[in-house]
């Protein structure tokens, strides 16, 4: 990733540059940090790392998933119950767009119980979870825009003493066209018919991963829901260091404050629910027994990619950082397979191809994501994308080492 190229240079300047003067923020302190809430938005959010109480739960949404159930059995309709997890990955998020269109070309592309996204597979998931009348957006989205539709280099600013070498400003931009109130009127609906949405940021001030449910704030119905959920994409697409953190204002002891939230990525690259969460607490609660299927798409390779390094700082810091990022992303789905086997949730997984081989010639290049776009289009389509083994084994088969 060229990202990693310019971040390392970038964070090696700053060590040698004085400090820019950045706006003062009035940070959560510490004994306040688990009771900090939204203004007027409370309980929308938790942790990713711990354990949520199923009166949470069931306050927000056991109702409506019971009544679902409850209608789809009397249509006499199967109760398998669908979840779909993207990953991060910047631009190699225009593979899981086209594959996505690509599925709803096949018509069998169901309609997702449970979406969850962080990062790229953030912005994505909202469009995902609509389901596939948002295919035409999803497509322009990752076909139409390039990097000057996406950031503004500013490396002197960080080099300076800034808190990013780029500006995120034409990403906003695109998220509020995106993004509208009519928009989140829909999610708000189908959140209401007994779905689920999630989205990942991380708390950096905390260093902890924190889940948006944008279900129950898209159910506020008002100007300051659409306001943060735009929030929540920016900072989970807002890559640390390269695009500045996004500022969301909170509310803890009676006082105002402002937490700094960037790329859910760094806490984690792909998630299915937070810790220690069952499902089958969910099969309990509405007393029946649910059969699920997970469908994870991996917005990169799982496999190693050789690569000859030169043996100078920079390039060893990239591919070094490159290569912590990628087995990073491989323990997640590894987790993942372990907690989807112990509830018995059927596991699929979509992943870039290895032998994929475009060149990324600067970040977000159009023609790149042009071209990878067309290889989930096509996966998608062809209905060939799935692989259910647990992705550890999969990266011993891609490497030789199961010969």
């Amino acid at each position: 990733m060229r990202w990693l190229n310019i971040l390392i240079a970038g964070f090696a300047a700053i060590a040698a540059a004085g400090c820019a003067s950045l706006p003062e923020r009035s940070a959560v302190p510490f004994k306040l940090v688990d009771t900090a809430e939204i203004d007027g938005l409370a309980g929308v959010r938790g942790w990713g790392d711990q354990q949520p109480t199923l009166e949470a739960f069931e306050a927000s949404h056991l109702s409506s998933i019971r009544a679902k159930l409850r209608a789809k059995q009397a249509r006499g309709e199967s109760l398998e119950t669908n979840i779909l997890a993207i990953s991060g990955g910047g631009e190699n998020g225009a593979f899981g767009a086209g594959l996505l269109v690509g599925w709803s070309e096949k018509g069998d592309r169901p309609s997702f119980d449970l979406v969850t996204g962080v990062s790229a597979g953030a912005l994505i998931a909202p469009f995902a979870f609509l389901g596939s009348a948002y295919d035409s957006q999803l497509t322009e989205i990752f076909t139409r825009y390039g990097g000057n539709d996406i950031y503004e280099a500013n490396i002197l600013e960080g080099v300076l003493g800034g808190n990013a070498v780029a500006s995120s400003a034409p990403l906003k931009r695109l998220i509020d066209k995106f993004v509208t109130a009519a928009m989140v009127s829909e999610i708000a609906a189908a959140c209401n018919s007994g779905r689920l949405l999630l989205v990942s940021t991380t708390n950096l001030d905390a260093e902890r991963p924190v889940f948006w449910d944008v279900c129950n704030i898209a159910r506020r119905g008002n100007r300051q829901a659409v306001e943060l959920i735009r929030s929540i994409l920016l900072a989970s697409a807002s890559i640390p260091g390269v695009f500045p953190p996004v500022r969301i204002k909170v509310v803890a002891g009676g006082k105002h404050y402002e937490e700094l939230h960037v790329d859910g990525g760094p806490t984690r690259q792909v998630f299915l629910s937070p810790t220690g969460f069952r499902f089958g607490e969910i099969d309990k609660a509405v007393g029946r027994k649910l059969k699920r299927k997970l469908f994870i798409i991996r917005n990169g390779k799982i496999g190693p990619e050789f690569e000859e390094t030169r043996d100078s700082l920079l390039a060893i810091g990239q591919r070094s950082l490159y290569t912590t990022l990628k087995y990073q992303a491989l323990g997640d789905l590894t987790r993942i397979h372990a907690t989807a086997t112990a509830d018995g949730i059927g596991f699929h997984l979509a992943a870039i191809p290895d032998d994929f081989r475009v060149a990324l010639p600067q970040p977000f290049d159009s023609g790149y994501m042009g071209a990878l776009y067309r290889v989930g289009y096509q996966l998608g389509r062809e209905g060939q994308p799935w692989d259910t083994w647990s992705p550890g084994a999969g990266v011993a088969k891609s490497s030789g080492l199961t010969r």
